[in-house]
């Protein structure tokens, strides 16, 4: 089966506990998710996950070629919203730089995306060419 990560908003928004053969953990997500954490108890469990992926082989964590190639793709992004009336927000942007470390990450393990998030993603996708599905095509099929 093909490998897949799940973006944060899915664990949010579906609280998946289907995870197929060829599922890998983003380390991005794992650090929103951590951000996020209601409790120390949930902090735990997340704590236990990233280092069972990690022992796994399955944490995809950004490499130094990783932060490089985002800093690129945003920077197309970036000069295309400058081109525009509105620059984008801070907290915009703080958010498509996760997105790109989870799409670039993905990318290089050849893993497909599964987010709630398409239409940023299709906009990642015209610099670095990520596969990505809409969960509720994923779940379902």
């Amino acid at each position: 089966m093909p490998r897949v990560t799940y973006d944060t908003n899915v664990f949010i928004d579906y609280q998946p506990t289907y995870f197929p053969t060829g599922f890998s953990m983003s380390a991005v997500v794992i650090q929103e998710l951590a951000a996020g954490a209601r409790d120390n108890t949930r902090l735990k469990e997340l704590d236990a996950a990233r280092r069972s992926y990690e022992k796994d082989g399955r944490l995809l964590v950004p490499t130094g070629e990783d932060w490089w190639l985002a800093g690129k793709v945003l920077n197309s992004l970036y000069r295309i919203v400058r081109r525009q009336a509105d620059a984008e927000p801070t907290k915009e942007q703080m958010r498509i730089v996760r997105d790109v470390l989870i799409a670039r990450t993905a990318k290089r393990s050849n893993a497909t995306v599964i987010t709630k998030n398409i239409s940023d993603f299709e906009r990642i996708e015209r610099f670095c060419a990520v596969k990505i599905r809409h969960p509720d095509d994923f779940f379902i099929s």
